[in-house]
């Protein structure tokens, strides 16, 4: 493995113990770079590994569809890796308290673990880092360029991160090593007792999985192979589409890591009889597009807020902000689908339904909140809790980004000035008309004030 991909994080001397992997990003026992690296430690220092993964009793708005997505795909990631000999320890509770007393517990000698910008995953390394002392390494396996390689500044637009991205891909774009199975390694067995999940319990506590999404690392794989035969081909002409759209639908299985982008981007690149424009078009999506949301992010402390505008959006964001606005919504309108947008009302209830919306209209959704708030800090507000509480693949950067560009001209330029927006870029309704059947969308969907339909927030 390429050693960019690793860092130390917590500075300490070396010793004996077991090597403890705790996975909270990269929830798959195949293609992770954290799990490979691990493994090779624990041979070389002669030691058993095991993974530990801890439940948070909360995640910012996380609500019991997205534990269940989770908890269900990890059960099957379980059974993976003991084919493999590594046992799995599941904790509940405060992780940055959890995993350090699990730690020293099994009287560990080298913590691994994921890396991850998001405000939650760096509390939990705050809170956890001051309670070990071990060494700690941080493995960046969710970009395919580290992101720490890619740059070590905030990228202004997609176009200053694309030729550096370009420029290292062949260093990082490798197969992956088999991990090999029990049989084939010399593994040395844990032999300290550890908390076992029990998943039936797990399932009666968060119920069923989404019926639109079937979770986990087979799902995963199953959701790729279909895209590679039916969407690739046609994804420069109909990924804008939302009627019958040709994305990938991956999404939710690379936010809870069940499968790796780099696995998909082999994959792609690997597809025979692919249209050179539909693949390029995708793996600018998945490659340059997913890690500027990254870059976004790490560099962004504040990456939720308003302060993580562009000044030049900021300033005609605030000149704007008195502009009367064509309607205020409610809370209760954008819940339930109920606004004078049909559009609008068939992507949320569309959201409501299956906890996914197709990628245009989500920028479509969020620039219509803005029109319909008091300012931009509410509309973002508003976005990120009907996101995160609602999405499968909420909470997660790429949204965080695409909520900033949305509303706060992020990764984007000015354009020519109207009311509301300033020169934030707008979409609208009758460009939506001309872009795809809207009349079919909103049939599916509903999208008329009268079809009431209910939701909750967490």
């Amino acid at each position: 493995m390429h050693p960019v991909r690793v860092r130390s994080i917590h500075n300490r001397p070396q010793q004996q113990g077991p090597v403890v992997y705790w996975m909270h990003r990269e929830l798959r026992a195949a293609d992770n770079w954290a799990l490979i690296h691990a493994r090779e430690l624990a041979a070389e220092r002669g030691q058993p590994l095991c993974v530990v993964v801890c439940l948070a009793r909360r995640f910012g708005l996380a609500a019991c569809p997205h534990f269940a997505f989770l908890v269900h795909g990890l059960r099957e990631t379980a059974r993976a890796l003991t084919t493999l000999g590594i046992p799995l320890a599941l904790l509940r509770g405060e992780p940055g308290r959890a995993v350090p007393e699990f730690v020293r517990s099994v009287r560990a000698g080298l913590l691994l673990t994921d890396a991850d910008p998001t405000r939650p995953k760096r509390q939990w390394l705050a809170e956890a880092l001051p309670r070990l002392d071990l060494p700690v390494l941080e493995v960046d396996g969710r970009n395919i360029v580290p992101a720490r390689a890619a740059s070590d500044k905030r990228e202004y637009m997609a176009r200053t991160l694309r030729p550096k991205i370009q420029r290292l891909l062949p260093e990082f774009l490798d197969e992956f090593p088999v991990l090999p199975h029990q049989a084939d390694a010399q593994t040395v067995p844990w032999t300290t007792p550890l908390p076992r999940p029990d998943w039936d319990a797990l399932a009666r506590e968060f119920g069923p999985p989404p019926a639109a999404f079937p979770p986990g690392e087979a799902a995963a794989r199953a959701r790729l192979g279909a895209f590679l035969a039916q969407g690739l081909p046609r994804y420069a002409d109909d990924r804008n589409t939302p009627v019958a759209p040709a994305g990938s639908l991956l999404s939710p299985y690379l936010h809870f890591g069940q499968v790796s982008a780099q696995r998909v981007a082999l994959s792609v690149l690997a597809a025979r009889d692919i249209p050179p424009e539909a693949r390029d078009g995708f793996l600018e999506q998945l490659i340059v597009r997913r890690e500027l949301a990254e870059n976004f992010c790490l560099h962004t402390p504040d990456y939720d807020t308003p302060a993580a505008f562009p000044a030049w959006a900021r300033a005609t964001l605030e000149k704007h902000s008195r502009d009367p606005r064509p309607h205020l919504a409610s809370e209760a309108e954008l819940l339930a689908g109920e606004t004078p947008d049909p559009l609008w009302n068939a992507a949320q209830r569309q959201l409501l339904a299956t906890g996914h919306m197709h990628g245009w209209l989500r920028m479509y959704w969020a620039k219509q909140v803005l029109l319909w708030s008091p300012d931009a800090a509410t509309a973002l507000e508003r976005c990120l809790r009907l996101n995160d509480g609602l999405s499968l693949d909420g909470r997660e950067v790429n949204g965080y980004a695409g909520l900033a560009w949305s509303i706060g001209g992020v990764h984007d330029r000015p354009w020519p000035e109207r009311a509301v927006f300033g020169t934030v870029r707008s979409m609208t309704f009758s460009g939506a008309r001309r872009k795809f059947d809207v009349a079919a969308l909103v049939e599916r969907w509903g999208g008329g004030r009268a079809d009431r339909r209910q939701g909750k927030l967490p």
